[in-house]
């Protein structure tokens, strides 16, 4: 029986390419970065900083990330961000509501929001793409309508210590924010890796007649996506109020590029090909450090707006590939055994 002949060194290296590449790119931009500047870049304070800039991000893009399982754009997320992030402050500078029942009304509102546009995307038969810039751009007048365009600046009193907590913390050294990021990635990766509510999601993503056809409930579960988008847009939203202190009813439209960038970067990743939990978050950090990088090399304020784009398009350049070369790829048979032989007559 002559042995299986090895792939060809370049072979089992584009295999590896293919899954860790963005994880090799993350680490030699950031000794890049340390390199260029070794006495602010690589230190803690440093490191700190871009953890608790970034969580917002970070979040959104996980939270942009739910729906694109199933093949599904959610474009009313910075909307959400911010109508939650106004909502947050509404309820507990100007209306004197507990801090917790507020930011639990908030999270649940948020649920319930991303629930609707699953509703209108799978029961009103209307694109991804349209039904979400639609109610967005409701939610984004309602936001208006509710601080008149003005900002929600809290009385002399401030904000309870314990709500500003939520974000100002820190847990063994670190941002507290960042736990939040870790461990909302550790649920997303159990869920859609490990239970079959995600071997669902990935099916009705890859082929939708196909889900159709053994059974799995394609709306339900479209539903369960969005409605898992919506409530992580009410988390980060409260984070956001605890973060800034000052109501600002347009700040959730800055983060809709960064989180989509991150998402469909992170289809790159970890699993080519699919939107995954453990491949987003490794997008966020690529992207946390080139922005962190080149913001202490003193660029402009225009880049980081194109460098947002230009990511954005190699995202969906790359994402594109990998779906494709990932369909490319041949099935290979499961070997033969002495019973899958076919007998010969005597």
């Amino acid at each position: 029986m002559t042995p299986a002949r090895r792939p060809p060194l370049s072979r089992r290296f584009g295999h590896l390419l293919g899954p860790y590449g963005l994880l090799a790119l993350t680490i030699l931009l950031f000794v890049a970065f340390s390199l260029a500047l070794p006495d602010t870049f690589p230190t803690l304070d440093n490191i700190s900083a871009v953890l608790s800039n970034q969580s917002i991000p970070a979040l959104l893009a996980l939270g942009a990330m739910i729906p694109l399982v199933t093949a599904k754009f959610d474009l009313s997320l910075g909307y959400g961000l911010g109508f939650a992030h106004v909502m947050t402050l509404q309820l507990i500078a100007n209306d004197a509501w507990p801090w917790p029942l507020a930011c639990l009304t908030v999270v649940l509102g948020g649920a319930a929001f991303g629930t609707l546009n699953g509703v209108v995307v799978e029961f009103a038969k209307i694109d991804s793409f349209i039904a979400t810039l639609g109610t967005g751009s409701i939610l984004y007048a309602l936001t208006g309508w509710i601080t008149n365009g003005a900002r929600i600046i809290p009385g002399p009193q401030g904000l309870p210590a314990a709500f500003t907590d939520l974000y100002d913390s820190r847990f063994l050294g670190l941002p507290v924010s960042a736990f939040y990021v870790l461990a909302l990635t550790a649920v997303l990766w159990v869920l859609l890796e490990r239970l079959p509510l995600g071997r669902y999601l990935y099916v009705i993503g890859s082929n939708r007649r196909t889900a159709d056809l053994v059974g799995i409930p394609s709306r339900r579960y479209v539903l369960y996506a969005f409605t898992g988008s919506g409530l992580v847009v009410g988390i980060a939203g409260v984070l956001l109020a605890a973060q800034q202190r000052i109501g600002n009813p347009s700040v959730g439209l800055d983060y809709l590029l960064p989180a989509f960038v991150g998402a469909l970067l992170g289809s790159t990743a970890i699993r080519p090909g699919r939107a995954n939990a453990l491949g987003t978050l490794i997008a966020v950090v690529i992207l946390a450090i080139g922005l962190a990088g080149i913001g202490q090399l003193g660029a402009q304020f225009w880049v980081t707006p194109l460098f947002n784009g230009v990511t954005l398009l190699l995202a969906v350049g790359m994402a594109g590939y990998a779906a494709r070369r990932q369909l490319r790829q041949p099935r290979t048979p499961p070997p033969r055994t002495p019973r899958d032989l076919p007998k010969v007559a005597s």
